[in-house]
């Protein structure tokens, strides 16, 4: 019979680890290889002079781990809550970002399109875990990336992940360039308009929300200088034009019924028609000219245009809009912000916010 001491479970100090440690070398020290090999392996490094031992170099093309190999391979970031470094604080998101992988989309017409899509996930973190394993959130992606695309699909990645990491709160987010046919103004010439669209799913405290942010990009004359123009043409038959530029809303939404990107799409449109164009002929350039005149527009009429449209479809729960118009009069940006709900709400502002407003291409 086996008679335990009260603290037999309980961890050894450093001077006990001290005092077992120079045991071990004194042991190994006096002892043959054969005895060490018997014991432990490891033990024959505590020998001093014994030399580092020589590891095979050539790489183990045919080895294949079984199940008990895999068991024994240490995986530090599910280790105990002692091997945490810093503070013991719960971590908000932890994971992946712009894991890339082609994904299949819904259109609108019915027509799958696969467009090459950056994946971020993230999950929570309690106090008292060590760390995530973060190949199990690409795992479980790939899973169901083949599948037809929709927030549902990204719902069963969210929940593989959330269950094989242990998590209470989990969150995708995938962004790509949609592609939709634009037509020109008057020539009848039409091309590819890119946008950047961000699908997101966040789930907090057991409540999910699908969330889709929208770049879109725009001309927007201004007002004011539009009409100091014409003052000038009137008054003093000066020719002069009115200063527009190159400017980006984006537009977040919560959304609260079945929506597919090209009616968001289509809803900015609607709100500011200024969109920038793509196949043009000369009659187009004019046509373009004509439509700024007839739409100036300040970036305080854009958030409320924009917020106007959102106001009135059904599908849109909380929203935010970010617009930025990239000044073409002054050396810097002329921008606003306005949310609706809570969602977006924010005391704090991101201090580069307004700088990922760039249209790239």
């Amino acid at each position: 019979m086996n008679i335990h001491t009260p603290d037999i479970d309980r961890l050894p100090t450093r001077e006990e680890a001290e005092a077992a440690l120079s045991t071990l070398r004194k042991w190994a020290g006096k002892s043959s290889d054969e005895d060490i090999s018997r014991l432990d392996s490891a033990v024959g490094w505590l020998v001093p002079g014994q030399g580092y031992p020589a590891f095979s170099r050539a790489y183990p093309a045919g080895f294949r781990p079984d199940a008990a190999y895999l068991r024994s391979m240490p995986d530090l970031q599910n280790g105990p809550s002692s091997l945490i470094r810093g503070a013991k604080a719960r971590i908000q998101h932890v994971g992946i970002s712009n894991f890339r992988l082609p994904v299949r989309f819904a259109t609108r017409d019915g027509a799958p399109l696969v467009l090459e899509t950056s994946v971020t996930g993230t999950v929570s973190l309690e106090a008292e875990k060590k760390g995530i394993n973060m190949s199990r959130i690409m795992r479980s992606f790939y899973a169901h990336a083949g599948k037809e695309f929709s927030f549902g699909v990204i719902e069963a990645a969210l929940d593989d992940y959330k269950s094989d990491l242990g998590s209470f709160d989990a969150r995708i987010q995938m962004r790509m360039s949609f592609p939709m046919r634009l037509g020109s103004l008057r020539s009848g010439l039409s091309g590819w308009q890119y946008y950047d669209i961000a699908l997101e799913l966040v789930e907090q405290a057991g409540l999910r929300q699908r969330i889709v942010h929208l770049d879109y990009v725009y001309s927007s004359t201004c007002p004011c200088s539009l009409e100091l123009s014409e003052h000038a043409r009137a008054v003093r038959g000066q020719l002069a034009t009115p200063h527009s530029q190159r400017s980006v809303a984006r537009l977040s939404v919560v959304l609260t019924g079945g929506m597919v990107l090209e009616d968001l799409i289509d809803l900015a449109r609607g709100a500011v028609v200024t969109e920038t164009q793509v196949m043009v002929k000369r009659e187009d350039e004019q046509a373009f000219a004509e439509l700024n005149a007839a739409n100036p527009i300040f970036v305080e009429d854009a958030a409320r245009l924009f917020c106007e449209a959102l106001r009135t479809d059904p599908r849109i729960g909380d929203f935010r809009v970010v617009a930025s118009h990239q000044e073409s009069l002054h050396s810097h940006d002329a921008v606003s912000l306005l949310t609706e709900g809570a969602t977006f709400a924010s005391e704090s502002l991101d201090p580069h916010l307004f700088q990922t407003l760039i249209h790239r291409r």
